[in-house]
């Protein structure tokens, strides 16, 4: 009885990849490392750039230009607002890469 409902969860889960892109647990918004709680940093970066979980790479680094635009230490922000802001984006990117494998 176990076998079969494990066999039709990773059937599901094989279907939903091939369906959608991705698998159920990074549709979800599960960090792949910490099963059951989203990550922190990410939903910090999300925050801070203003994008949505499924932003794309042009979104997340048309809203990085946005956000240090307003930040830069030319027009009253500091240097650690941009490095907040690069810090941002770099995770950001580097979920998407990781979500398309």
């Amino acid at each position: 009885m176990i076998f079969k409902l494990l066999l039709w969860a990773a059937l599901a889960s094989v279907l939903c990849k091939l369906a959608a892109g991705s698998w159920p647990w990074q549709l979800a918004g599960l960090e792949p490392g910490g099963w059951g709680s989203r990550s922190a940093e990410t939903l910090r970066a999300r925050a801070l750039l203003g994008v949505r979980g499924n932003a794309s790479r042009t979104d997340i680094i048309e809203a990085h230009k946005r956000l240090v635009a307003q930040v830069h230490p030319d027009r009253g922000g500091t240097d650690a607002q941009v490095h907040e802001a690069n810090a941002a984006r770099d995770v950001l990117l580097a979920r998407l890469l990781n979500s398309s494998d």
